[in-house]
């Protein structure tokens, strides 16, 4: 037995604010972007597919919450490109932040590793707990209906103690 809920998990408002015109207005500015190939990555398509205020019940939030977990888990330890916006000096200053990323890059290395090893773990331990609940949770739901059906059974056992003596 799944509780599904018609309305939102959570609502923005404010007063003199139009939120339904506002949330109009970003989708047109979405929609522009994305036509003119700003919104080509596709998480960010996916983010908008799975807005949070589309989410209709606790369950689809937690498989989003989760899918997005394990989409943003990982610190990413590759090499990235070092780019400079100033015209002065700019080739110096790529140079010298290039040394020192080179410097700096074993220790950090060794901390990122560590920390998407403590990731992978929380999230995993997350996911068995949540996976736990869920199960023992529908497990519940079921014994519950079953013992609803048989108390509203006429010959039955449990509705013919004196648990229940005004029905």
């Amino acid at each position: 037995m799944t509780t599904t809920t018609t309305t939102p998990i959570f609502t923005i408002g404010a007063e003199g604010i139009d939120t339904a015109k506002l949330v109009e207005e970003i989708r047109q500015a979405v929609a522009e972007k994305t036509a003119a190939g700003r919104y080509a990555d596709a998480r960010i398509a996916r983010a908008e597919r799975m807005n949070l205020v589309n989410l209709k019940n606790e369950e689809e939030f937690i498989d989003f919450y989760l899918a997005g977990l394990q989409d943003a888990i990982f610190v990413d330890i590759n090499d990235f490109e070092i780019v400079e916006r100033r015209a002065r000096l700019g080739s110096l200053l790529v140079a010298l932040k290039k040394t020192i990323w080179k410097l700096l890059k074993f220790y950090t290395y060794r901390l990122w590793s560590q920390q998407n090893l403590v990731n992978g773990l929380l999230l995993s331990a997350l996911e068995t707990t949540e996976h736990r609940h869920r199960t023992r949770i529908k497990d519940l739901e079921a014994r519950i209906a079953g013992l609803e059906k048989e108390i509203r059974n006429p010959k039955s056992e449990i509705r013919n103690k004196s648990e229940f003596p005004n029905e």
